[in-house]
Formats: structure tokens, sequence, C-alpha cells
């Protein structure tokens, strides 16, 4: 089986709106800003078209996106413009971060580890981290197994979650969560995943 093209994937979901793009931040995520749980520099991987980075900078935090879809970045780059809001925005490969040489201590990631099969997730952690600083913490939102298949990406299971995130990382909570979704009303049973790189 061929190897998975993401940028092309991910391209051709912005032909319209893609289902997580929702026009504001994930209720998770907000309430992790409102309990000022983000701290120092934040990277938001897979962050689409940059509510969360902007949800960051608005909170005086210095926000940078990273997404491997060039037109994901442009309306990233667009709303920072027209909001005002002092943001960085990159095209980058969320698994081949290692050349990069930046750090931080605060990484989101909605619901970008949930795409990955299990060579690209395990590619994907060792990835991060290079760019998350001893003590820093990885928030996740991702797909519970509580959500009928059928539909979108993969499950992933709380031992699917531990299991990734054995070597060189503690994994702190994992509770249970919704993310929001454009294609329908009711919210995509998900787990919110704290994680600290040891």
């Amino acid at each position: 089986m061929p190897p998975r093209d993401l940028v092309t994937e991910f391209e051709t979901s912005y032909a319209g709106t893609p289902p997580w793009d929702i026009g504001r931040p994930q209720p998770a995520f907000a309430g992790l800003a409102a309990a000022g749980r983000l701290t120092g520099r934040v990277l938001d991987v897979g962050c689409g078209t940059g509510e969360h980075v902007l949800m960051a900078a608005q909170a005086g935090l210095d926000g940078t996106g990273i997404d491997i879809a060039p037109t994901a970045i442009r309306r990233a780059e667009l709303k920072a413009r027209e909001r005002g809001i002092p943001a960085r925005f990159i095209v980058r490969d969320a698994c081949r971060l290692e050349s990069w040489g930046e750090e931080f201590e605060t990484v989101l990631d909605c619901g970008l580890f949930h795409v990955f099969d299990d060579p690209d997730r395990a590619r994907f952690v060792v990835s991060l981290a290079t760019v998350v600083q001893p003590g820093g913490r990885y928030f996740m939102l991702c797909f519970s197994e509580e959500e009928p298949a059928g539909w979108g990406p993969r499950r992933v299971t709380q031992a699917g979650i531990r299991d990734a995130f054995s070597n060189g990382w503690s994994v702190d909570s994992i509770e249970p969560a919704e993310l929001d979704v454009t294609i329908r009303e009711n919210p995509v049973r998900s787990w919110l995943a704290s994680i600290a790189r040891r």
C-alpha cells in the first residue's frame, strides 16, 4: 500500500470548509486558556486556520502554528492580519520537526494525532519530542473510541495514548471531552490528554 499523501489530503479538504474548521477555538482548549494552563511559547501542530494560535496570542503568549497544508496557513495569516493579532504561521510537517531548532513550553494538538496511522504516530511522537522543552506540556484533543465508528478519523483509546507516549513522556491525565465539528450539531466524543515531556 503506498504511503498517504497528507499534503494533498489536507489541501483538498480546504477546497471547502473542513469539518474541524469551526471558526473559533474548541471549548476544551478555550477552557485550558481560561484556566491559565497555556504558558510560555505556544505551538499548535496541525493548526488549520489558526484559531488556537490566535487565542494564545490574544492572551499575551507567543503563538506559532504549523500545518502541512499551505491553504490553511494562508487563511490563518489572513485572520491574524484582519484581527490585528501578532502570531506566526509556518507550512511545516509535524512529523519532521527534528531540524527546526525551536522549543516550546506548550504544544496544542486538536485532531492531528488521530489522523495518523501507527508508523506515522510513532514518527510524530519522536518529532514532537524535539520541540517540547523538558517540563513542557502537550495537550491533545482527539476522537475517542466512545464515538461511534463509520466516519472521520481513527478512534483513539486511553491505552493507545499511554502506549504512544510511554518513552520520555508522562501522561498526567486523559479526560472525556467534546470536539465540535461543522458537519453536525452534536459534538464528537473525544479525549483531552495532558502529557508532560520528561
